[in-house]
């Protein structure tokens, strides 16, 4: 899919040596993976779907990263002070978990939101703006992202 594509582009462009990186709305737990084999030092994988948990918690296994992964519901994620978060999820939970997304990335993380339709791309960047630095960015002609840098405090 091409949020996927994109996601999977932006974290090779993105510093991942040592990096906690959170792949929140995991699915098939890709983007975590990637990012692991990309010098990530810990990722931790959220989705509400428990399929997609097993099916992470699989992949991350045959891909020699799971030791360094952690793979849980997003009710019982209490970590902070991610240095990368990526969700590939759609427009209207991305605005919902603003607050929640924001409080978990440390200052100057990065940020990466995908799944999202173009036009509803600027609502998505504006429920980001002012606890990160964000810009919105054409994937094609359906699909954008929103790229940001955590706020200070």
């Amino acid at each position: 899919h091409p949020s996927t594509a994109s996601c999977l582009k932006w974290l090779d462009g993105t510093r991942m040596q040592g990096a906690r990186v959170l792949d929140y709305g995991c699915g098939s737990g890709i983007l975590a993976i990637a990012a692991l084999k990309l010098g990530a030092r810990h990722a931790t994988c959220v989705d509400i779907d428990p399929q997609a948990l097993t099916a992470t918690r699989q992949n991350a296994i045959r891909n020699g990263v799971g030791q360094a992964l952690t793979i849980a519901p997003p009710t019982t994620l209490a970590s902070a002070g991610y240095d990368v978060v990526v969700a590939n999820i759609l427009a209207g939970p991305l605005i919902d978990l603003a607050p929640t997304l924001s409080a978990l990335a440390r200052p100057g993380a990065a940020l990466k939101l995908a799944g999202i339709l173009s036009g509803q791309a600027g609502a998505v960047a504006e429920a980001y703006r002012g606890r990160f630095d964000v810009e919105v960015v054409s994937i094609d002609r359906e699909w954008s992202a929103v790229h940001g840098t955590r706020c200070s405090d």
